[in-house]
């Protein structure tokens, strides 16, 4: 197994009594992180893994009691000192299990349990409410860029990203030749584990088609019970050829043949299901900024090309721009970044990413350009001046990294810098 950053973080949480649960799209390796970590633990602890998606296994948990009495045949004394850690894999398909995991926190101080399943709107309302200062909830993406590199196995490109922030100068693109090369897979192909694995186009779209066909039968029919498949279906398709632009709701509820009441449930699910991501407009002056309509992403470069059937090189490509805003977006949201925003105002100067710098909105462009023009710098100058006390501002592009007056110019891969500093 190749490592994911986040083992290590819920290495750390062994020690804590809260529930962990770990949320997240199919096939992005939450039950592989999950058995890496119970048989780590297993070395020295007592601990069950139970996939829950299987009935018999789900029944010997389905009641407090029950759940005891399974945990007391594996070797649990509620007496012991040191936890028993009880591991839950899908356990989405039942709710009941927020109330019973609530029970065990608050009736058995020895137990720490970690849960994983595939976000829904249902399971997450009960979770709130069930959970409510008892858990922590660790989203599982698609692979960063990094660990794209990893299980690629890509030694030479993971030792030069270590030292790319000390690059300075315009024309780095040259120098950082292979990982541009790398950067081009990613946002054709994405960052699916399964997909990094394999080696072909061939094989990369056979990988993406039979995820989301699951994805459809698991998640939409089977869980969601959903039966309006195909106005689902136009509705991705639809999002996918407008991945990153504006999009209004009665626009897309006419396009797919639904309500606008079914257009935003659907949208809900895509979202908490880790599909898309919804970003809204950053405002404080309504008469001078874009406030409502927002922008629609798709989480995965490589999801968002299988739904327009597009694998075509980058250099081929008229939507370049918009899969790599995207990749950043996904980056961002990868290294925990909440709340993400765009700005425009009302002459339609725009700021592709606007996030919280402690209070202060931090502005980031991004362009797909080996070489920039001003142009470039119209949206992060104009909101500059609507926001004087914005401290720090980025652009990120391919070939340059360098401090531009109150714009740091910054390559793609050490977004880290961003929220470093």
């Amino acid at each position: 197994m190749f490592p994911r950053k986040i083992l290590s973080q819920l290495k750390s949480q062994s020690k804590e009594k809260k529930v962990v649960l770990l949320l997240g799209p199919r096939q992005v390796g939450k039950t592989t992180l999950l058995k890496a970590l119970h048989d780590e633990l297993a070395q020295k602890h007592k601990c069950l893994f139970l996939d829950i998606d299987i009935l018999s296994n789900y029944e010997k948990v389905s009641t407090f009691e029950s759940l005891l009495n399974t945990l007391k045949l594996q070797g649990y004394n509620e007496k012991q000192k040191d936890f028993f850690y009880l591991f839950l894999d899908e356990f989405q398909k039942h709710p009941a299990l927020a109330i019973i995991m609530k029970n065990v926190y608050d009736n058995c101080t020895n137990i720490k349990i970690y849960a994983s399943g595939s976000s829904s709107l249902s399971i997450k309302n009960q979770i709130q409410e069930s959970l409510a200062g008892r858990k922590q909830i660790k989203e599982i993406f698609p692979l960063d860029f990094e660990e794209f590199l990893v299980f690629k196995q890509e030694e030479k490109s993971l030792a030069n990203l270590k030292c790319i922030s000390t690059l300075k100068g315009n024309q780095l693109d040259s120098t950082t030749k292979e990982l541009y090369v790398l950067l081009d897979e990613f946002l054709i192909f994405g960052g699916y584990p399964e997909v990094a694995l394999k080696s072909t186009r061939e094989e990369k779209v056979a990988v993406l088609d039979s995820i989301f066909d699951l994805y459809v039968k698991k998640d939409l029919v089977d869980y969601l019970k959903m039966d309006k498949i195909l106005p689902m279906k136009k509705l991705i398709e639809f999002l996918a050829v407008n991945h990153g632009q504006k999009i209004k709701y009665d626009e897309l509820a006419k396009v797919a043949s639904l309500s606008y009441a079914e257009t935003k449930t659907y949208i809900d699910i895509l979202r908490e299901t880790y599909i898309i991501e919804e970003v809204r407009p950053f405002f404080t002056n309504q008469k001078k900024e874009l406030i409502k309509i927002p922008k629609i992403y798709f989480i995965d470069p490589g999801v968002r090309n299988y739904f327009v059937n597009n694998f075509n090189n980058i250099s081929l490509r008229t939507d370049a721009g918009f899969l790599f805003e995207g990749f950043i977006l996904a980056e961002l949201l990868k290294k925990e970044v909440k709340k993400i925003a765009f700005w425009q105002d009302k002459n339609k100067k725009e700021v592709d990413i606007i996030i919280n710098d402690n209070g202060l909105p931090l502005p980031i462009e991004v362009k797909y350009k080996k070489t920039l023009k001003s142009e470039d710098f119209r949206g992060l100058d104009k909101f500059l001046k609507t926001y004087p006390k914005t401290i720090r501002a980025y652009l990120i592009n391919l070939a340059q990294q360098k401090k531009q007056k109150r714009v740091q110019l910054l390559l793609p891969y050490i977004l880290d810098l961003i929220m470093d500093n």
